[in-house]
């Protein structure tokens, strides 16, 4: 995943639980492809509610389905409240916890549940969610 906006679907598993969650791996613009902060990786379940969020790469998707003009990057929707996420900002929960994929536009109560991820040489490891 070496360019940057292209993206992997795959299953984290809750520790908790032993529910398999679906999440998306998105190789982000900035960092290094050998570090975490290269990637953002986040669970598809919308964190309130039952539905399943989007990674769009289709720009003009996001402005005919979500109502969400000027988008320069693939962005995180979810199709139950249309509300968009941007992977490259941050938003303060709280707590004082800095999340990523804040709010561009909509009423959810949050950003998308993160997963951390964990550089191995050439291997993604997804170790936990939020």
């Amino acid at each position: 995943m070496a360019k940057p906006w292209s993206s992997k679907e795959f299953y984290v598993r809750n520790r908790l639980s032993g529910e398999n969650i679906p999440a998306v791996l998105v190789r982000l613009p900035a960092g290094s492809p050998s570090q975490a902060s290269g990637y953002w990786a986040f669970a598809r379940n919308s964190p309130y509610g039952n539905c399943q969020l989007e990674y769009i790469t289709d720009l003009g998707r996001l402005k005919s389905e979500y109502g969400f003009n000027g988008a320069k990057h693939p962005m995180v929707g979810n199709p139950c409240s249309r509300t968009v996420f941007d992977p490259l900002r941050m938003a303060t929960l709280p707590g004082n916890f800095l999340v990523r994929g804040a709010i561009a536009q909509g009423s959810d109560l949050r950003p998308p549940l993160a997963v951390e991820l964990k550089i191995q040489g050439k291997d993604i490891l997804a170790v936990r969610t939020e």
